[in-house]
């Protein structure tokens, strides 16, 4: 490799390939399929043998619509091997959605599970992609794996400059069009050293991934994080909160570290399986993608599971700050410090740095913050500003210099001329015994402007009126904060990375509150 070429993520399989060959890096709970580095680097370099033949290079882009699986790791590991980029793909997503991000990033290949074969087939009349793979995520037969046995092994790594892209992971759209954010090899190196030192993370750790592995969290946090320091990562096809607490309480697994959203852990909360599971051996279990309620923090704490708050995003890789274990319970409700490679303050809406204990918009630099938004010049001009990124997230800091979230800029709305946070208000009712999942938006109001309302979802064999839910709120919020109103509602809309839809929610609620009255 020459001088001025730096090593690119795929030395992470190769080098341990070399140092423990026989240690387990991949299990993948589903398929039952168990690789050591040896036997992965080998399926790496096959699997590239066969991207290549296919005709992707550097800078070609790769798709994948899949269900969790460890093959989404060989796939990228082959995909950087060859110089290209992974476009990560939402399978959650409908044909019309996926037609306008496939065709905003012009995939030259598309791998595909199975289990998706009808979306796919339906989109192939309205994009134009070279070559279609699909793979069988319980270990079944598939192209994928034929091509694999029949393709000589690549183990010639291109040679590129660490800020090349490797990854295109698509915004969840919450606000409309999904923007494509450019990953690059800097980024995801950087924001490994930021989450493993707090996370007390070595190469004995087993990393269980829950999230999908389309989204930053479930393949930046977990599954690549546990290859790039020589660990094991162990792959669940889907979240199930049973299964969750079974692979924690399984000694044969040995789960040290994960990551979930904060509906996960409430999942969690309702499962038989929940008093007899065995949390001691877990290092750190971190929470993301959306305000974490106090109250579930405590709760878990009481259970012996340790909670740590953290705040990231697509745009950072995922890491951003995080607390600490030996922050927790002191600073419950706060997602810690600035990580080592996040420069991060608060700003006002002239862009100037505000006191601590004031809210403003987080802004952020530093080598784990994207370069910018594929094909989309107005996003990139409206979202950085003298070098720093504007996340739309809105926070103060404590004393200590802790953030503490306190909303989306989109999502806060003002009653009576006082800016309400609905994440504060949705914190204090998430505290009611009565209330399973809950989020609160802000509703036109003739006289104040906008009030709130809350959209709940309720306990089985409880019974909830907002009568009830203004009574919780009077010793704990400022009365302009109290929700005018309340709809039950059997499920929140949420996305992949479990945020809730809160602009379906706005169209919906009005029809829900006249037919509830």
């Amino acid at each position: 490799m020459s001088n001025n070429a730096s090593p690119l993520a795929t030395d992470w399989v190769e080098h341990f390939t070399y140092v423990t060959p026989d240690k387990l890096a991949t299990v993948d709970l589903a398929s039952g399929r168990k690789q050591t580095y040896q036997e992965m680097h080998e399926r790496v370099g096959r699997l590239a043998g066969f991207l290549k033949s296919k005709g992707v290079g550097p800078g070609d882009r790769v798709g994948f619509l899949a269900l969790n699986s460890t093959d989404l790791l060989d796939l990228i590991l082959a995909i950087w091997r060859v110089g290209g980029s992974a476009l990560a793909l939402n399978y959650r997503l409908t044909a019309a959605e996926l037609e306008y991000i496939i065709n905003d990033s012009t995939p030259k290949v598309l791998v595909f599970d199975t289990e998706f074969e009808a979306v796919v087939t339906e989109i192939k009349g309205l994009v134009s992609i070279d070559h279609y793979i699909d793979f069988d995520g319980v270990g079944g037969p598939s192209s994928f794996e034929a091509g694999i046995s029949s393709s000589a092994p690549l183990y010639d790594r291109i040679e590129q400059p660490i800020t090349d892209q490797c990854m295109l992971m698509y915004s969840s759209g919450t606000t409309g069009r999904p923007k494509g954010v450019i990953i690059t090899h800097e980024m995801i190196r950087y924001s490994h050293f930021n989450g493993t030192a707090p996370s007390r993370a070595t190469s004995d750790d087993v990393w269980l991934t829950l999230m999908p592995q389309f989204h930053i969290g479930g393949l930046n946090v977990t599954s690549l994080p546990a290859l790039s320091i020589g660990g094991t990562a162990v792959i669940m096809r889907m979240f199930d909160p049973d299964a969750t607490l079974d692979a924690i309480n399984n000694p044969d697994l040995g789960i040290t570290h994960t990551l979930g959203v904060p509906a996960m852990f409430n999942a969690m909360r309702f499962s038989p399986k929940v008093e007899t599971t065995d949390y001691s051996r877990m290092k750190s279990t971190l929470a993301g993608g959306a305000s974490v309620p106090k109250e579930l923090v405590e709760w878990w704490y009481e259970k012996g599971l340790l909670i740590q708050d953290g705040y990231g995003m697509t745009e950072s890789a995922a890491s951003n700050c995080m607390t600490t274990r030996a922050d927790v319970p002191r600073v419950i409700g706060t997602s810690g410090k600035a990580l080592q490679f996040t420069e991060m303050k608060i700003v006002d809406e002239a862009g100037n740095k505000v006191p601590r204990g004031e809210a403003g918009e987080i802004w952020m630099r530093g080598p784990v913050i994207t370069p910018g938004y594929w094909n989309n010049e107005v996003a990139n001009a409206d979202s950085f500003q003298d070098g720093w990124f504007k996340s739309g997230d809105i926070a103060r800091q404590d004393e200590e210099g802790n953030f503490i979230l306190q909303d989306r800029a989109k999502d806060m709305y003002i009653s009576g001329g006082e800016n309400v946070y609905p994440a504060e208000v949705e914190g204090v009712l998430f505290e009611m015994d009565e209330i399973q999942d809950v989020a609160v938006i802000g509703m036109p109001d003739e006289k104040w402007g906008e009030t709130g309302c809350a959209v709940v979802v309720v306990c089985e064999g409880q019974t909830l009126d907002l009568q009830a839910v203004r009574a919780h709120c009077d010793a704990k919020l400022a009365r302009y904060k109290h929700p005018m109103h309340m709809v039950t509602i059997d499920i929140l809309p949420r996305n992949a990375t479990g945020k809730v839809k809160k602009f379906e929610l706005r169209e919906t609620v009005p029809g829900l509150l006249q037919e509830q009255g």
